[in-house]
C-alpha cells in the first residue's frame, strides 16, 4: 500500500482502488472509503482485490502557530552587517556557524567570542574576524592566549572565567547570540543574553530541558526570539509546523 499525503491534517477522505482489472465493482464504505470486489460467475462469492493503493484528497492547510511566525512589529535595528555573538566558537556549532559567517561577510560581523580552553583555535577566529570581546572561561590560558595574539594590530578586550563569558553574552553591540556551549554551563550566559534583549539562535538544549518553566517567560518579558540553531532543535520546529494550537 502507497501512501500519498501531505499532512494528517490535510485528509478530508481515503479511497482505496484496487488495481486488478477483470469483473470489479466499486463500494463505498463508511466514512467516505471505497473499494473495489470481485465477484465470481460460478457461486456468486465477491472477493476483496489482493493489490490496493490509497490516496488522500487534501484540504487547505491549518495555520501554522498562530502568531508565533509573524514579523516583529519594531524589529531591531543595526547599521550595516548584522552582530553577531558566538558563545563556544571552538565547538562543533561555533565553528560552523563561524563558517556561515566567513561565507557572508557582506551580511553579518562578529562583536564577541567566548570559548573553553582551545586557545590555538581561538586566537585564529580572533585573527580572522576580528571581534571586540573575547572570553576563555579557563582563566589559567590567558597568558597563553595573549601572546597567541601578540601580532594582532586590533587587539581584542580579554576576558577570563564564567565572568568573561556572561559579559560576552550580553555584548552591548549583539543583536544575536548564537548559544553553542554544551550542557548546563550555557543556561546562565543564555539568560544574560535574554536579559540584555538578544535574540537567540539556540543550539544548547539544557536551555530549554532545565530552564524552559524560567525562559519562556522571560523570553516573553524581553520581547526576543528563539531561532533553532541545532539539528534536534530544528527537527522538533519543523515537525510542528502547520499543527493547529493543541496539536501536539
Amino acid at each position: 500500500m502507497a501512501l500519498n499525503l501531505v499532512s494528517p491534517t490535510e485528509i478530508k477522505a481515503l479511497s482505496f482502488l484496487d488495481t486488478t482489472r477483470s469483473n470489479h465493482r466499486l463500494r463505498k464504505l463508511s466514512s467516505g472509503i471505497w473499494s473495489k470486489t470481485k465477484r465470481n460467475k460460478d457461486n456468486g462469492t465477491a472477493t476483496f482485490g489482493r493489490r490496493v493503493k490509497c490516496s488522500g484528497q487534501a484540504s487547505p492547510p491549518a495555520s501554522a502557530w498562530p502568531g508565533r511566525a509573524v514579523a516583529e512589529s519594531r524589529p531591531k535595528t543595526w547599521e550595516g552587517r548584522k552582530p553577531i555573538t558566538v558563545l563556544g566558537s571552538t565547538g562543533s556549532i561555533g565553528t560552523q556557524t563561524l563558517d556561515i559567517i566567513a561565507e557572508h561577510e557582506d551580511k553579518f560581523r562578529v562583536v564577541a567570542l567566548a570559548a573553553g580552553s582551545n586557545v590555538t583555535l581561538l586566537a585564529d577566529q580572533v585573527k580572522r574576524f576580528k571581534p571586540q570581546l573575547v572570553a576563555i572561561r579557563n582563566e589559567s590560558l590567558v597568558d597563553e592566549l595573549k601572546e597567541a595574539l601578540a601580532n594582532v594590530e586590533e587587539k581584542p578586550e580579554i576576558m577570563t572565567g564564567e565572568q568573561g563569558v556572561i559579559e560576552a553574552a550580553r555584548h552591548p553591540d549583539a543583536a544575536t547570540v548564537v548559544t553553542g556551549i554544551v550542557g548546563c554551563a550555557g543556561l546562565k550566559p543564555t539568560v544574560t543574553a535574554i536579559e540584555a534583549g538578544k535574540d537567540i539562535a539556540l543550539a544548547n538544549k539544557e536551555t530549554m530541558i532545565a530552564g524552559g518553566p524560567f525562559i519562556l517567560p522571560l523570553a516573553h518579558k524581553h520581547n526576543i526570539k528563539f531561532l533553532p540553531a541545532d539539528s534536534e532543535h530544528f527537527a522538533v520546529f519543523q515537525c510542528i509546523q502547520g499543527l493547529p494550537e493543541g496539536a501536539l
